[in-house]
Formats: C-alpha cells, sequence, structure tokens
C-alpha cells in the first residue's frame, strides 16, 4: 500500500534546492533529495520526471498567468497595454516572500549551462503564448511578434532586479517601471528611424 505524505511535493523541492546550492546541480541525484527529506526516490519520481523539472515546476501556471493577463485587458487596449497586464498577472505569482527561493534557485540556474538554457527556452515559450495571446486580439504581425518579445525582455530584466540583494520593490512596480522605460525608449524617437543606423 502506498503511504501517502502530506506536503512531499513542497518538501522535495525545498530540499533540492538547498542541496544544488550547497552541493551544485550536477553532483545531487534524486535519491539524495528524497532521502534527505525521509521520502524514498520512487517518491520522488512520481511527483517529478527529473531533477531539473524542482526547478522548472510550474512553468505552466506561469505562462497561464501571462495568457490570462493579456485576455484581461480591455478590448480596445493597443498591445503594449495588452503587454502591461500580462506583467502584472504573471508578477502576482512571485509574492515578496518567494524571493529569497527565486534568488537561490537562480543562482543554481546561472551555474550550470544547461539549466541556463532551460531558462532561455522558458523565455521563448513566454514570448510564443503573449504573441498567440495578441494574435487572437486581431494584433497583426510584426506588431504582436515585437510586442510579445517585448514582454518577455521586460519580465526578464525585471525579475533579475527583483531579486538582487536589497532590492524592496515587488515584481509589479519594477516590470512596470522597466515598462515605462521601454515606452520612453519608443517615444523619444523624434522622426523615423533610418536604415542602417
Amino acid at each position: 500500500m502506498v503511504r501517502w505524505e502530506p506536503g512531499a511535493k513542497e518538501r522535495l523541492q525545498a530540499a533540492a534546492l538547498e542541496l544544488f546550492a550547497e552541493r551544485g546541480f550536477e553532483q545531487t541525484t534524486a535519491a539524495e533529495i528524497a532521502q534527505s527529506v525521509g521520502l524514498t526516490e520512487r517518491t520522488f519520481f512520481r511527483h517529478f520526471s527529473d531533477k531539473r523539472e524542482v526547478l522548472f515546476y510550474g512553468q505552466r501556471q506561469f505562462l497561464q498567468a501571462f495568457a490570462d493577463g493579456a485576455d484581461a485587458a480591455p478590448p480596445d487596449a493597443s498591445p503594449l497595454e495588452v503587454i502591461a497586464s500580462a506583467l502584472r498577472a504573471a508578477a502576482s505569482l512571485f509574492p515578496d516572500e518567494g524571493r529569497p527561493y527565486s534568488r537561490m534557485r537562480q543562482s543554481v540556474i546561472d551555474q550550470n549551462p544547461p539549466l541556463q538554457e532551460r531558462e532561455q527556452h522558458k523565455a521563448a515559450g513566454l514570448a510564443a503564448t503573449v504573441a498567440a495571446a495578441l494574435r487572437a486580439r486581431g494584433i497583426g504581425e510584426p506588431a504582436a511578434t515585437l510586442a510579445a518579445q517585448s514582454g518577455a525582455t521586460v519580465f526578464g530584466i525585471a525579475f533579475a532586479q527583483w531579486i538582487r540583494d536589497g532590492e524592496t520593490r515587488s515584481l509589479a512596480e519594477i516590470a512596470s517601471d522597466i515598462l515605462g522605460e521601454l515606452l520612453h525608449l519608443t517615444n523619444a524617437a523624434t522622426g523615423p528611424v533610418r536604415p542602417g543606423i
């Protein structure tokens, strides 16, 4: 008979992150993660397909938050207003009390090139999801892709600032500020950009 372990997934995630930070991602096995919280390796694999999934669990929810935020924008919203709505929705997944976890997670990713590649893939998936939401609203190309790529870039910059030591602003505040910087840059052009410049 299988014994149900309350909170097993969360315990495994917390233990994995600590072990990855302490020993390194490659040097830590799924069995060691499970044993550190009194569970079996089999239990680990009931919750995660591999140890990378511990770090990337919740990606579907992350993408869905962006899509839901895009859908929640008013029907007459401009592409960048849709992006602003999507950023606000996604930022709600990152409460300030989660900042230490996110910092540690990012430090593990930063030390492992294959994990960095997976994180870049996540950013590409984000841009594709938002572009699809923009196209569904009737926004054509290249505006949909350009706005979506800009939104993914804004999120990436905002997230990097949010996890910096000493940062106290919420992710939503930082993302709003970064989007404001983007709007300032685009509004600063005094005329059409000449090719080759």
